[in-house]
């Protein structure tokens, strides 16, 4: 019939008379096209003992050698490699009293199958390096002042321990933070204390004091310390309340405390926008003292009389996080923090 298929049988005479005969190549061309559909289908109920015993056999030719190198019996290694032929339905091996030879359909199968047992091999190397922390991907959100404290050298340490450990960085304020935390947008933060957030792991990393930031030209400038209360008529210039609640709050209350309620003229997002500005002259700031590690000209750093409370870094982290990356992270800096300190 026109347009109809030609039976099997057929199409292999035709391929005979055309290659002269060699029937038998044909044959295993062809169970060579169909076997990686076949290995597919059945990969379910094979395992990979099953390629590691037939990848053995194959590199060895003999299955005396092949069982001593698998650690087995012959008898049941010979069982497992009738199995697996019987399963694929393609013959592997040709075999007779002297020789143990591969069949061109046993060729390609043993290609696959070591890569496949390489894929498992490696798939197995990246849990277990997973598992340990040892790779993996870490998002982290920090307060721009942080930059110039302690978390550069959080930072150092854990790249050197753990280099293949891809770390992506986003600025944010402690507000933002804590909301991408709970998003699941970030792995872990560091902002500035107090915060009041439950469903948080919590790990103080920095203690610093609060210093005034004047321009070196104000007349404060030429004292070493600086009381509150003569700050009555000044200009300051602070973040808004809403990127860091409790850390404004505290300054806020240190400054009624001592008689003092700033003059807040401008607002900025970023500490070093705010020295900046004290820099031109805009007016004046209370910082954190990690912020003269920025060494902006025209800017000084005094001491306020009155005791201001200092003002804590903190690494936080969601609770029950199973994220090996990340309790190595958390031992790292944990680690880090007890060098400064002693």
């Amino acid at each position: 019939m026109i347009g109809s298929a030609p039976d099997p049988p057929l199409l292999l005479q035709n391929f005979s008379s055309i290659l002269g005969g060699a029937i038998d190549d044909v044959q295993y061309i062809l169970e060579a096209v169909v076997i990686c559909k076949r290995y597919h289908a059945l990969s379910i109920a094979m395992e990979l003992r099953h390629l590691r015993y037939f990848v053995a056999v194959a590199e060895e030719l003999n299955f005396s050698r092949a069982a001593e190198r698998l650690h087995i019996a012959q008898p049941p290694l010979s069982q497992q490699i009738r199995s697996l032929e019987e399963e694929l339905g393609v013959q592997l091996f040709e075999r007779n009293k002297h020789q143990v030879r591969l069949t061109p359909a046993g060729q390609m199968f043993l290609e696959s199958a070591r890569q496949t047992l390489t894929c498992a091999e490696q798939a197995i190397q990246t849990a277990q390096r997973a598992s340990r922390g040892e790779i993996g991907r870490l998002v982290i959100g920090f307060a721009s002042a942080i930059a110039y404290s302690v978390f550069p050298e959080i930072l150092r340490q854990f790249r050197e321990q753990f280099p293949n450990v891809e770390l992506v960085l986003n600025e944010l304020n402690t507000t933002l933070q804590i909301e991408a935390l709970h998003a699941g947008a970030i792995d872990l933060g560091f902002v500035h204390l107090p915060i009041r957030e439950d469903g948080l792991n919590l790990l103080t990393v920095f203690e610093e004091s609060i210093l005034l930031a004047l321009p070196e030209t104000h007349p404060l400038a030429i004292q070493s310390k600086v009381s509150l209360k003569s700050l009555k008529h000044e200009q300051f210039i602070s973040f808004p309340r809403h990127l860091a609640p409790g850390f404004y709050d505290q300054i806020i209350s240190a400054c009624q405390k001592a008689g003092l309620s700033p003059n807040v003229i401008q607002e900025a997002k970023l500490t070093q926008t705010i020295v900046c500005l004290v820099a031109g002259r805009m007016g004046i700031a209370l910082v954190p003292a990690s912020l003269q590690n920025l060494q902006r000209s025209g800017v000084v750093y005094r001491k306020p009389q009155e005791k201001i409370p200092p003002v804590k870094t903190a690494m936080i982290w969601r609770q029950n996080e199973r994220s090996a990356a990340l309790a190595e992270f958390v031992h790292v800096a944990r680690s880090c923090v007890a060098r400064l300190i002693h």
